[in-house]
């Protein structure tokens, strides 16, 4: 991959990086924490978030003291399948924070007797990031816009060829 750049890029990742550029969220020097590391969206997120040159940490079910590194964050990419696992005190005042986390958990109250959540504390995060997707419509929108925008590419790609 030295000096080449790959045809796609995965869709949710780019939706990522698409919604802190469109954001205005610099990334370049800043300390970026992704909590998970799937083949789908931790690993492939973080190598974007360096290429970009921020520093990054992983965070995974394994990691000891999660909250510590998180804390320390200055964009933080939410994607390890545990509902409201990033409490708002884990999140450091101004920080950018993508929840990837698509959870259900029970809701009585629903007609379909559950509602879905992320991976973060959206209500306690909210007041203290600076930015925070929701959960739904945040990235799973982005997601969808950058397989069409792959879609495209692909298609110029080969009228070009």
């Amino acid at each position: 991959m030295k000096g080449r750049e790959p045809l796609f890029v995965p869709c949710t990742p780019k939706g990522c990086m698409e919604l802190l550029s469109r954001s205005g969220v610099t990334v370049k020097g800043k300390r970026a924490v992704v909590v998970g590391r799937s083949n789908i969206v931790g690993l492939p997120v973080s190598l974007l978030l360096l290429k970009a040159d921020a520093t990054v940490s992983v965070v995974h079910s394994r990691t000891p003291d999660p909250e510590s590194i998180v804390r320390e964050a200055d964009i933080v990419i939410a994607a390890a399948g545990q509902a409201m696992m990033i409490k708002g005190d884990w999140i450091k005042p101004g920080a950018a924070v993508i929840d990837v986390g698509t959870n259900s958990v029970d809701d009585p109250t629903r007609k379909s007797g559950y509602r879905l959540v992320g991976d973060v504390d959206f209500a306690a995060a909210s007041k203290v990031a600076g930015y925070l997707t929701p959960v739904p419509g945040g990235v799973g929108p982005m997601t969808v816009a950058m397989l069409l925008k792959n879609t495209v590419d692909g298609a110029k790609r080969g009228i070009v060829e």
